[in-house]
């Protein structure tokens, strides 16, 4: 499995679910958060309509959260996309942008987001496009992907993912 960071060589917490062979625990990712690389195939549907896909994503690893996946977007179909109103400010990354996604003749508001300026940090994601799979159907190497709990997160959420994660029930002092 891929090279995790313990935050300070500490152990995770015994509330942690072990992770299995070929698992990662969101307890062993660390605090500031790190970006890595992801070559792993990466869609995004909604309904039959693909909107993106990559093999060159990018994940952002950050203790008790379910990773988040980056596309380029020169592998999003920006077309299917709007700018739409709306901000929010990340101590790590710096200030989001959202998009609407197309929805047939509709749109999902605020389905997507970018950091067009990230901070130095995470400059590597200037301009890719984050998708909720919570609103839109997203694919991580032809598993579809679970939303992390609570409204705000964008963690996708795989098999190879375990936790608990911040957003479930009783995690609001995290």
């Amino acid at each position: 499995m891929r090279e995790l960071w313990q935050h300070r060589g500490q152990r995770r917490p015994d509330f942690a679910i072990a992770p299995g062979a070929d698992q990662e625990s969101v307890w062993d990712y660390p605090r500031p958060p790190r970006l890595v690389p992801d070559r792993r195939p990466v869609e995004i549907r909604v309904g039959e309509v693909l909107i993106a896909q990559t093999s060159h994503a990018a994940r952002v690893l950050e203790t008790a959260s379910p990773p988040t996946f980056y596309i380029p977007r020169a592998d999003v179909r920006m077309e299917l996309l709007r700018p739409a109103g709306g901000n929010s400010f990340c101590e790590w990354k710096g200030r989001a942008g959202y998009f609407d996604v197309r929805n047939g003749e509709a749109w999902i508001a605020q389905a997507a987001w970018t950091y067009e300026q990230p901070f130095d940090a995470f400059a590597e994601i200037a301009g890719h496009i984050g998708f909720y799979p919570g609103r839109v159907a997203c694919w991580v190497d032809g598993e579809r992907v679970r939303p992390q709990p609570g409204g705000f997160y964008g963690g996708w959420v795989t098999n190879e993912i375990v936790g608990p994660f911040k957003g479930e029930t009783g995690t609001g002092a995290w």
